[in-house]
């Protein structure tokens, strides 16, 4: 998976919000409120480019004390959302 160009992450009064820019906007036409982890997640996400649901739980783990099985369950969860609203390729 990917997240589809034309879609970013913005602070947008104290909240972290992915909104599309360009083309993407007028496709997306609304915001998505992101609480701190989920942010977490977007920017690693981007940074690699190509992700998958264990990637982003093991780097999860990492960076936060959580086990490896609610890391996957939430990452899941998250990664769902974003499909669901079509951010992602």
């Amino acid at each position: 998976m990917k997240i589809k160009k034309g879609f970013v992450l913005r602070e947008v009064c104290g909240e972290q919000v992915i909104m599309g820019e360009g083309l993407g906007a007028l496709d997306f036409g609304k915001l998505l409120c992101l609480n701190e982890t989920a942010a977490w997640l977007w920017n690693r996400a981007m940074d690699a480019g190509e992700f998958t649901v264990d990637g982003l739980a093991e780097a999860l783990c990492g960076e936060y004390d959580v086990s490896p099985e609610q890391a996957r369950t939430d990452v899941a969860a998250i990664v769902a959302e974003w499909q669901k609203v079509g951010v992602l390729e």
